[in-house]
């Protein structure tokens, strides 16, 4: 897996339900190298703290695999790498594969896997048509969101490495289907409420359904 675009935000005003708002979905390539800190990324736009940025959701990672389906779906739209929000695009990224918990070597940064993107209005605002939220979840192939165990530099080109395997064998799309199926399959639910890699919070609220 390589770094094919890295990617930074600004504040952007938007409209929501006649409310103005902002928000830092709107991030485009650039050419320097960025820094992935313990609880985002530096120079880089983090709104709502409640739901964006912090030690589980650090830095957003979104597969190039991806953006042939999406630019077919989406193509009067001007696409540009970052379209998802996402800081790091990147090359070969299989959500079907890479387990939650597993560690990678990323640049000079060291992250784990922890939990998968789950779109909000924001994400429909971006792509100027809320119907992508639905079609984004059945689609099965969110990205995910990276703990930074040891902060470092990723830049262009940068390979993304498995350095330790997570023991426990639930991939960031198992989890994912779990997260938004109605009639949970009690095999994933138990290997998500074991698996210290997901929020805490996150592992509590899928008690109820054990």
């Amino acid at each position: 897996m390589k770094v094919i675009s890295t990617n930074l935000g600004k504040p952007k005003k938007i409209v929501w339900n006649d409310k103005e708002t902002t928000t830092g979905i709107y991030k485009f390539p650039v050419k320097e190298p960025i820094f992935l800190d313990s609880e985002d990324v530096h120079g880089d736009t983090v709104v709502d703290r409640k739901y964006h940025g912090g030690i589980y959701k650090a830095c957003y990672l979104f597969s190039a695999g991806n953006y042939p389906y999406w630019k077919a779906k989406y193509p009067h739209l001007e696409w540009d790498w970052g379209m998802f929000g996402e800081n790091l695009t990147i090359d070969n990224l299989d959500e079907s594969q890479i387990r939650i918990g597993s560690i990678y070597k990323l640049g000079s940064a060291l992250v784990q896997i922890t939990q998968p993107r789950e779109p909000c209005y924001k994400l429909g605002i971006r792509f100027k048509d809320q119907n992508i939220l639905k079609q984004f979840i059945d689609h099965g192939f969110p990205g995910t969101y990276v703990r930074v165990l040891q902060p470092g530099t990723v830049r262009i080109g940068d390979s993304m490495q498995l350095a330790e395997a997570s023991k426990n064998p639930l991939t960031v799309q198992e989890f994912y289907t779990l997260l938004f199926s109605k009639a949970k399959d009690q095999d994933v639910l138990e290997l998500a409420i074991k698996n210290e890699a997901l929020p805490p919070n996150k592992r509590e609220k899928l008690k109820k359904w054990a």
